[in-house]
């Protein structure tokens, strides 16, 4: 309880490194309870933020008593004044002075497990294999961060507080919308299954319009390319927009290092490429999340590889000629 609570605090930068994510998915997948830990935080630190200030101050009491007596149980009461302190805003205030009445809330999915959220106002989010968001609802907005991976949203529809949803370089606003967004770095998918989303950039440059804006409607999607800094725009099946969630990774001229972050998400076997330049080959087709070392075994024939298996991971590496 007591790492899982330093993840927790660790997880609230708004910009985690590369390698903090990485760090934290490997001890999530090191041990079920890892991840069992961890939801039980959230789901702890989620009822602490809504309770009302005499229940907040029994929590306290309970589980971070005065110092004097902290001897007693050390590690539960660390952990405890961590996700207490958390939930109630003292972080926040220390890192800026942040609206107490919007407090923060983190979600976390294990490698190869997906997870369903209710949040309060009736918005589902089904939270793809080894991915992270942070929520937070204010009187005025609701604002969620998709940090790594995928997660498809049935947003409850409230023009007087938007929804948005910021996925590194774009923002992706609800306009009364089921829509799936999948972040693999600065690579954004969005696509729309019912009415509509808009779309601008979160760092202020155009997203590919004279407006800054690019409004998608249900069968579209749209693909943000960090390396031209451009948005393709194309049609999509409903039943294909978020086909991960029937056990899919559909993939649309892709660079096959991108593919492989996402297959990663599946795999307790992380597929390595040990020539860096293999990741820029393209990459179009759908990978089955239940037979991903077929897959694998298959790419030989498709690329110019050779498959390394070892007892804890795969290796990539070229074959030396096209």
């Amino acid at each position: 309880m007591h790492a899982a609570a330093i993840w927790w605090t660790q997880l609230r930068d708004p910009e985690p490194s590369a390698d903090l994510l990485e760090r934290w998915s490997a001890w999530m997948a090191a041990d079920p309870g890892n991840a069992q830990a961890f939801a039980q935080l959230n789901a702890l630190g989620e009822a602490v933020a809504h309770a009302p200030s005499e229940q907040r101050q029994q929590l306290i009491d309970e589980f971070a008593p005065p110092r004097a007596a902290r001897h007693r149980r050390p590690l539960m009461a660390a952990a405890a004044a961590a996700v207490i302190g958390l939930a109630l805003g003292g972080w926040w205030l220390l890192r800026g002075g942040l609206d107490m009445a919007a407090p923060s809330q983190q979600y976390a999915s294990a490698v190869g497990e997906d997870r369903d959220i209710q949040l309060a106002d009736g918005t589902a989010i089904q939270l793809g294999a080894a991915s992270t968001l942070t929520t937070r609802y204010a009187a005025d907005r609701r604002d969620i961060d998709l940090r790594t991976g995928e997660a498809f949203f049935t947003v409850t529809h409230d023009s007087s507080r938007p929804f948005v949803v910021t996925a590194g370089p774009l923002h992706i606003e609800d306009l009364g919308t089921a829509f799936n967004v999948r972040r693999t770095g600065q690579r954004v998918s969005v696509a729309v299954t019912e009415g509509r989303v808009r779309l601008s950039p979160s760092d202020g440059a155009s997203p590919g319009t004279s407006s800054g804006r690019l409004d998608l409607v249900a069968g579209q999607r749209a693909e943000y390319d960090p390396a031209t800094g451009a948005i393709s725009v194309s049609e999509v099946a409903v039943e294909h927009a978020a086909a991960w969630r029937q056990h899919r990774l559909e993939f649309i001229n892709e660079p096959l290092a991108a593919v492989l972050a996402n297959v990663n998400r599946y795999s307790h076997q992380p597929i390595q490429l040990a020539d860096p330049q293999l990741g820029e080959l393209m990459f179009t087709g759908t990978v089955n999340t239940t037979t991903i070392d077929s897959w694998v075994g298959a790419l030989p024939h498709v690329f110019p590889v050779q498959v390394s298996t070892f007892a804890d991971h795969v290796v990539l590496s070229s074959t030396g000629h096209p």
